[in-house]
């Protein structure tokens, strides 16, 4: 018994009924869960490979390491090999051989895949919030400085440009706050601390560069195969949350992106987001809201979603009631929570009189799982205890040879690999700052009488002003950022290299309103 023509075979019934997922209605989305080791990664290996086959791309993210092993056929040799061919003996696959699929790997730190990247734009303050674990307060600091740059046209490509916007919006609170409210240099440097940190968890890899385009994961080989895009996450695991928001991102990334196209005959991409509870963990109402919209509407794009999970009960209800596909591995009671999520599993399921789910559940050997699919009118099959197929990919990771040889015969190959660093906002800042601490270092060199139209009356004075002027253009990050400028043209400048030698602490007796107003001016139109 083999994929029929519109559906991916799941397995066989406990009472002989073929279980089966309608391609149809693969975009309603789904749930696989169950307890660790009871063959939810094995289900889904399956599962993909089938989407694959029948001409679909697929996402999915390879948490433990040993999805990696789908792009290579199984063997007779490998340890499991034998109860693997008497699944398919015993759900009677007559046609049942080992085969590879069409692989493309992925690493958002670019080691075992082409790098994914995103620009701090795209990501958008919202996500970049829940990324920094961000109050309230400091999530609307972010709004603000995120409006402020996209008013002054600055490109936030990655961390560098919003380190850089971060340091100037701490020097210039009060401007930012006079235009769009209370904006306070604690919050500010709350926001710094948080992404510092979260850059040296390797987060900042994620953002630049040539950007991730979507079209890039709906690509078919040259046999009609749909290729499985596996993101390489073990290592992105020690950091749940850029995992979570990484995911909600392309999800979301999908879902703007995609033209809507209704039902289609088969989905344009499925979607499986594994370790699942750790999108709703703590997820503020603002949040929560944005997920539910984007799972419950995806699916007019083309794009199925499934969620992988050991508990049932870590999806939020708003979410698991467009679920319309499930898979249930089995459930330990070890715990009243434990009990719980087994009641809420077995209620969400279509009755069967003849099977006592709560009691199934708890009795699920390895490899077996209740199943209740959507069928060709979108009502839910009655649930049946099924014995899931085997994959006919490996079962396990590649090898680091086998990895090098896929990505060298990848479609891909050098579109991403290499990092582009192009002009935005940390270049911009430099530059106006680098343009100030030059006009203030001119109007030195010229003098009193250019500037006010007046012989001197103080020299030293004034030029000791005009010195300390200097030295407030090229303050703070402003004058950091000048310095990558500036100290290129030093040996061949000697206005700039004038400057640089003036950065030092910033005066507070400068002399005359004329030049307090000039250095104010000065400073004030930086960003401009």
């Amino acid at each position: 018994m083999t994929d029929m023509a519109g559906d991916i075979y799941l397995g066989l019934g406990g009472d002989g009924s073929r279980q089966a997922l309608a391609l149809s209605r693969s975009n309603r989305h789904g749930l696989i869960a169950g307890a660790t080791g009871t063959g939810k990664t094995v289900t889904l290996q399956g599962i993909a490979e089938s989407f694959s086959a029948a001409g679909v791309p697929v996402f999915v993210a390879d948490v433990k390491g040993d999805l990696s092993g789908i792009a290579m056929p199984g063997s007779p040799t490998f340890k499991h090999a034998a109860s693997l061919e008497a699944r398919a003996k015993e759900l009677g696959i007559t046609d049942y051989s080992y085969a590879d699929n069409p692989v493309i790997f992925w690493d958002l730190f670019g080691e075992q895949g082409h790098p994914i990247r995103t620009t701090i734009s795209e990501m958008g303050p919202l996500l970049l919030a829940r990324l920094l674990d961000l109050n309230e307060t400091q999530e609307g600091v972010l709004q603000i400085i995120f409006r402020h740059a996209d008013e002054n046209r600055l490109l936030l490509l990655n961390f560098a440009d919003l380190q850089a916007i971060l340091q100037w919006a701490s020097e210039n609170a009060a401007e930012l706050s006079g235009k769009y409210g209370n904006v306070t240099r604690p919050s500010v440097g709350a926001i710094q601390r948080q992404l510092l940190s979260f850059e040296a968890q390797g987060a900042g890899n994620f953002f630049g560069e040539p950007a991730l385009e979507i079209d890039d994961f709906l690509q078919v080989d040259d046999k009609g195969r749909g290729y499985v895009n596996v993101l390489a996450a073990d290592q992105l695991m020690r950091s749940p949350k850029l995992y979570a928001t990484f995911l909600l991102w392309l999800l979301a990334e999908l879902f703007e992106s995609l033209p809507e196209i209704g039902d289609p005959e088969k989905p344009r991409l499925v979607f499986f987001f594994d370790e699942a509870h750790l999108l709703f963990d703590d997820a503020p109402k603002a949040l929560m809201d944005k997920i539910e919209q984007v799972v419950r509407l995806i699916r007019s794009k083309g794009v199925g979603v499934y969620f992988v999970t050991q508990n049932p009960i870590d999806i939020p209800e708003k979410v698991a009631g467009q679920l319309g596909n499930r898979v249930q591995h089995a459930l330990r009671a070890f715990t009243p929570r434990d009990q719980r999520a087994i009641r809420a599993a077995a209620e969400t399921f279509r009755v069967n009189p003849d099977l006592d789910v709560e009691t199934a559940i708890t009795e699920l050997k390895v490899g077996e799982a209740l199943v209740s699919t959507l069928d060709e009118k979108g009502a839910p099959t009655i649930v049946q205890r099924t014995l899931i197929k085997p994959p006919r990919s490996r079962l396990g990771p590649v090898t680091p040879k086998e990895r090098a040889i896929i990505q060298s015969v990848s479609p891909l190959d050098g579109k991403y690999d290499t990092l582009i660093d192009r002009e935005s906002a940390e270049e911009v800042i430099a530059a106006k700052a680098a343009d100030a601490a030059a006009t203030a270092a001119e109007v030195e060199e010229r003098g009193e009488e250019d500037v006010r139209g007046q012989p001197r009356k103080s020299p030293n004075l004034w030029g000791k002003a005009m010195s300390r002027g200097a030295k407030v253009a090229m303050g703070g990050a402003a004058g950091m950022a000048a310095s990558k400028i500036l100290g290129k043209k030093s040996r061949s400048n000697p206005v700039a290299s004038g400057v640089t030698s003036a950065a030092g602490s910033i005066a507070t007796d400068l002399a005359g309103p004329i030049v307090g107003r000039f250095v104010r001016n000065l400073i004030g139109g930086l960003m401009r």
